[in-house]
């Protein structure tokens, strides 16, 4: 059974992240998480580690810094953004799908003005080493970041290696890339047409969620299905470094026994 209950208040808690530690699924380009015991309990009677990392690993929090310049740093994002209510929604997606605004408008339960949002494709299930689960990912439209900009959300999640579709990035031809250098051409041969020409803006989707304001999560999983569909109350913060791009999390949904958000909006009714 998924979830944890907290037995004073009967407070549901579900795990939203991926097991993080050494050997992670890295970004291509992005060195692995180097991770070792300095001091261990048979020699010292205690453990400590040193770890090297890029913080974009794992289930991680960007913050608008990363891609905005003088933007707010991963601990200068309001707390009201990473502890609130919001929605898990089941928008499936196959390889290279592209989520849209229509997908977002027949969604239920409905987004709500200043809602967390996860969008969950069921790509979580491929998270893996592998150029399938980073070269060939959906991701969201230009259009779909838009649409949720207008709708004044406090954050944006999903369960994809990155917000933009792989072939918005450096992972294919933008910028420094491919990074993967087999994608570019797997795409035109499988799908028959230009990758550059699909998707001619880099990072568009991260870029306008980012320069709204509106933090993103990347790598959702764990638990994630069983919330499918329903209204949570989530917990996404990442540490007070304030010039911090972006940061590891430990994604959290509490939901009450009847599977609703607990927090009110303290107006009298």
């Amino acid at each position: 059974m998924a979830g944890v209950v907290e037995a004073a208040t009967g407070l549901n808690f579900y795990e939203l992240s991926h097991e993080w530690g050494h050997g992670v699924p890295s970004m291509p380009g992005d060195q692995d998480v180097i991770m070792y015991r300095s001091v261990k309990h048979a020699q010292h009677g205690v453990m400590a580690h040193r770890l090297r990392m890029v913080m974009h690993s794992g289930t991680h929090l960007n913050a608008p810094i990363h891609m905005v310049q003088r933007g707010l740093g991963a601990g200068g994002i309001a707390l009201s953004r990473l502890f609130g209510n919001g929605v898990i929604l089941s928008i499936p997606k196959e390889r290279w799908g592209l989520v849209e605004p229509s997908d977002l408008e027949a969604a239920t339960p409905r987004i709500q003005d200043g809602d967390q949002v996860v969008i969950v494709t069921g790509w979580h299930h491929k998270y893996s080493e592998s150029l399938e689960y980073f070269g060939e990912a959906p991701g969201l439209s230009k259009a779909a970041a838009e649409w949720l900009v207008a709708k004044k959300v406090a954050l944006v999640a999903i369960d994809t290696p990155q917000i933009d579709h792989p072939m918005a990035t450096s992972l294919a031809g933008h910028r420094g890339g491919p990074l993967m250098n087999r994608l570019p051409k797997l795409y035109a041969t499988e799908t028959g047409r230009d990758g550059k020409a699909d998707h001619p803006e880099w990072n568009i989707a991260h870029r306008i969620l980012l320069g709204a304001g509106i933090p993103t999560v990347e790598n959702v999983g764990g638990e994630v299905d069983a919330l499918l569909g329903q209204r949570a109350c989530l917990h996404a913060a990442p540490w007070r470094w304030m010039e911090g791009d972006a940061c590891v999390i430990r994604f959290v949904a509490i939901t009450d026994p009847a599977g609703t958000a607990r927090i009110e909006s303290g107006k009298a009714a």
